[in-house]
């Protein structure tokens, strides 16, 4: 079916405007995901017979994402989402507001390495922060790496960095265009000059570590694809397999990097790499999925043979690592250790975290040194000052910052902060100091430093963010547990105006994620800030299961064969702010982003399956942005490192997780509301899906797909099309997931999509 048909939406009454969909081949054969066998008797003995089992698929788009094809989609697309957001009023208005309040000097959390200090810091509207150098707190801070010099545009960034143990070299980690794909190359401190034969890539989810002798530093990479340097690193669909554990020393080339680790059996597992900080162990933690659970092998360096590493070059021997943990049940994390005597953050029986003791020596020996909470969850734990420990833990999605005893892990000082998110804890054994950051909706971020050198701690504020023209007194947060359809309490933050009345007749914008155990806790947003002041917008956050707010329990009733949970907390969040009079379905709109992609376009969906009572509500919302989704339940694992996810979602080539899978897939459950069984007239809401072309995380392939087949199913395939709707994309390019973004593509894309929110939902300009 090939079709050109030309739709006009009427936008809230007011004008009407022509949008023309491009059309897209398509293919009408199913595809055949199982042959299961089962045994029928006939004649002479048993005969088997197969059950087929089928899924439609969607418009035929290559995954070369350089073929006529896809380009002639994109641009087509692009033109179409261009014709609207021309008519959308606000989003000029949006884009010099948000310009202006973000157009503050920003800083991170200082950190100490050798006896320097490092810390970020922009100006303002700087494509990317810069980081920084000096000797001493006091001192005149330098310029040791500016980003923003590495490209005309911004593209180039930051990605990774690692300084060595005497502080006299860097390693740094380079993106480009959003992609994954690290290029890492070493810098002298001293001259701030960069050793140019240390250029290793492909590398990829790899941290960096130096050896204490300051010779090299362990990095992780994938093999150079075949193609090489000819293809546009980001842009391939192909899957990451295969990850090897090297060594680099400096001066060499990477061509003579030691093969540290490799499993040629188990291309899909995954190497961390972590020197302790005694420089005698190297700590390597083996993941094969995204779940928090890894293996952990350790090598003592300090024992290698004679020559240690070097001796290593050339050799085809792999390290002589020593199992500590070889199964996956849970995650392990070391956070410091004396000799053999190792101390690891841990989910292992405790599915809120707690830490443990272990001593090599007697690797089935573990004793408790901070036991599980019995309701806050431990999120991080480092140690300072010796023999001391700065854990933090979540408390109903607000964090609580501690001083406990590494050696008995008894509490010895709550420190004060304020409700919100505690991040950013930079702490060295070695000092008595350490720095932390806080940030809440209504706090831009206050950096505060800790000094343990006396009994009490004394805590000061080292930094505050100011953000001028933002008066945090003119807004209030409010959170509430609302019931979803189990009866489970769902947390949501709500951030609105002073003294709003609740009379439903608010814009609303529902944010959530609900996946790989992530936590969200606030945060402040100056796009959203602006949105609420001159949009009159109430802003939201659900805190749904999938999530890690309430441990690894609230995380897997969200996962699998649970994640029907997910939609149902969100829809449920929906549906309270409707009733406790916030807003109006038409007046709402939700948003979620990579997995919160998911979320969206599942939701606005009209799925009911009368034998599982699954059913969405595309009724419920009147816009939706989803940006970066995993739209393809049933092929995301066959393209670059999917594979990982199949431990969050499940995977297609298993029968029973297909059933799963097929039960919500965004792109095998678009249905035509109007033509189900229910009260009333429905249409999808106005509905914007963002991508970008050098995602190599989730591969535009899986929003292409989706919104090929909305088109179609919506519109193309209709005479009459009772959908009034749009249906557009937001298609960035030389970005990717959304890591390294530079600051001027961040604000142009907030405006494009609230500005189309605003008009969506008829939200009028405050001044």
């Amino acid at each position: 079916c090939d079709l050109n048909r030309t739709r006009r939406f009427p936008i809230n009454n007011r004008s009407t405007l022509i949008l023309d969909f491009p059309s897209t081949k398509r293919n009408s054969t199913p595809n055949t995901y199982f042959k299961s066998g089962c045994s029928t008797r006939r004649q002479g003995g048993m005969s088997p017979s197969l059950k087929i089992i089928t899924a439609l698929e969607s418009p035929i788009l290559t995954v070369d994402p350089e073929a006529e094809e896809v380009k002639d989609f994109v641009e087509k697309q692009v033109n179409l989402s261009d014709s609207l957001l021309k008519t959308c009023e606000t989003k000029e208005k949006l884009h010099e507001k948000i310009t202006k309040l973000i157009d503050h000097p920003r800083y991170d959390t200082p950190f100490k390495r050798g006896n320097s200090y490092f810390y970020f810091h922009n100006t303002g509207l700087q494509a990317q922060s810069v980081l920084y150098i000096q000797d001493d707190l006091d001192a005149e801070a330098e310029v040791l790496l500016d980003p923003n010099t590495l490209s005309d545009d911004g593209t180039v960034s930051l990605n990774s960095l690692a300084v060595s143990e005497d502080g006299k070299y860097m390693a740094y980690g380079l993106c480009s265009s959003g992609s994954d794909w690290v290029t890492i190359k070493v810098m002298k401190i001293e001259d701030k000059k960069t050793v140019e034969s240390d250029t290793l890539s492909w590398v990829k989810f790899s941290g960096i570590t130096w050896t204490h002798d300051g010779l090299g530093f362990f990095y992780s990479r994938y093999p150079a694809p075949q193609e090489g340097d000819k293809i546009d690193a980001g842009t391939e669909t192909n899957s990451n397999l295969y990850h090897e554990l090297y060594y680099h020393f400096l001066e060499t080339d990477q061509s003579e990097d030691v093969l540290c680790w490799r499993d040629q059996d188990n291309p899909k597992h995954m190497f961390g790499s972590k020197v302790t900080d005694d420089g005698k162990y190297l700590i390597m933690t083996i993941e094969e999925g995204c779940d928090p659970v890894n293996k952990v092998y350790h090598c003592d360096l300090s024992s290698l043979p004679k020559l240690g590493l070097e001796g290593y070059r050339g050799s085809k021997s792999l390290l002589p690592f020593i199992k500590l943990i070889d199964t996956f049940e849970a995650q392990y994390i070391a956070i410091a250790n004396d000799e053999t005597l190792f101390n690891f953050f841990t989910n292992k029986d405790a599915p809120k975290y707690k830490l443990v003791r272990v001593d090599l020596n007697e690797p089935s020996t573990w004793n408790d040194v901070i036991p599980e909470h019995e309701k806050d969850v431990l999120s991080t734990a480092c140690v300072v000052n010796g023999n001391q420990l700065v854990v933090s833990y979540m408390s109903d999605v607000k964090h609580i910052l501690q001083i406990r005893d590494l050696e008995s892990g008894s509490l010895l000082h709550t420190l004060p902060v304020d409700i919100g998110s505690v991040g950013g804890v930079f702490a060295r054994r070695k000092d008595t100091t350490f720095f932390f950051r806080f940030t809440s909706f209504l706090t831009p971020g206050v950096i505060y430093k800790c000094d343990l050198s006396n009994e009490a701690p004394l805590v000061t504020v080292f930094r505050e963010i100011d953000v001028p023209g933002f008066d945090r007194t003119a807004f209030q947060v409010t959170q509430v547990f609302y019931p979803s359809k189990d009866g489970t309490k769902i947390p949501m933050f709500i951030v609105a105006r002073k003294e709003i009345e609740l009379d439903g007749s608010h814009p609303c914008l529902l944010y959530a994620y609900g996946g790989f155990s992530a936590s969200m806790t606030p945060f402040f947003s100056a796009t959203r800030i602006v949105l609420s002041r001159h949009l009159g917008a109430v802003f939201c956050f659900a805190n749904i299961r999938g999530g890690g707010e309430y441990g690894e329990e609230w995380h897997k009733a969200g996962a699998l064969g649970n994640k029907q949970n997910c939609f149902d907390d969100f829809i449920a969040g929906a549906e309270y702010l409707v009733s406790a009079g916030y807003t109006q379905p038409k007046k709402l709109c939700i948003e979620g982003s990579s997995n919160g992609g998911i979320l969206i376009g599942a939701c606005i969906n009209q799925m009911k399956n009368l034998v599982c009572n699954v059913t969405q509500r595309p009724d419920l919302f009147g816009c939706a942005l989803a940006h970066v989704g995993v739209m393809d339940m049933l092929r995301f694992h066959k393209f670059t490192i999917g594979h990982a996810w199949t431990s969050e979602f499940g995977c297609s080539d298993k029968e029973e997780e297909f059933h799963w899978l097929i039960k919500y897939s965004p792109l095998h459950n678009v249905k035509r509301p109007w033509e189900q069984k229910r009260d009333g007239f429905v249409q999808y809401p106005s509905t914007m899906l963002l991508t970008a072309d050098h995602d190599d995380r989730v591969v535009p392939l899986h929003t292409f797909k989706l919104l090929a087949t909305m088109q179609y199913e919506l519109g193309l395939s209709l005479e009459n099309s009772p959908q009034t709707n749009p249906i557009i994309a937001r298609i960035e390019v030389k970005a990717g997931h959304g890591a390294g973004r530079p600051t001027q593509k961040i604000i142009d894309e907030a405006a494009d999509r609230y500005g189309f929110m605003a008009k969506m939902v008829d939200a009028t300009w405050l001044d």
